[in-house]
């Protein structure tokens, strides 16, 4: 008998969704280089980061506000 417990899809897409991410995952989800992901911050133009020690890290809930920010109106 297992005594491992299955964890339902809504959970891990949960927590997957709660994860911070760091500036390079932040890139490559949004498809940029990283240096624009710096340059963003450094302007205050791009998504919301926070500062965890000498770390930056991204709230993927943050990112898609961001996004849905700046959709093209066309």
């Amino acid at each position: 008998m297992s005594t491992s417990s299955k964890v339902p899809a809504s959970d891990i897409k949960h927590r997957e969704h709660d994860r911070l991410l760091t500036p390079h995952e932040v890139a490559v989800f949004l498809g940029v280089p990283l240096r624009t992901i710096y340059r963003w911050r450094s302007r205050g133009d791009g998504p919301r980061g926070y500062r965890i020690g000498r770390h930056v890290r991204y709230r993927v809930d943050d990112i898609e506000r961001w996004l849905e920010d700046h959709r093209d109106a066309s």
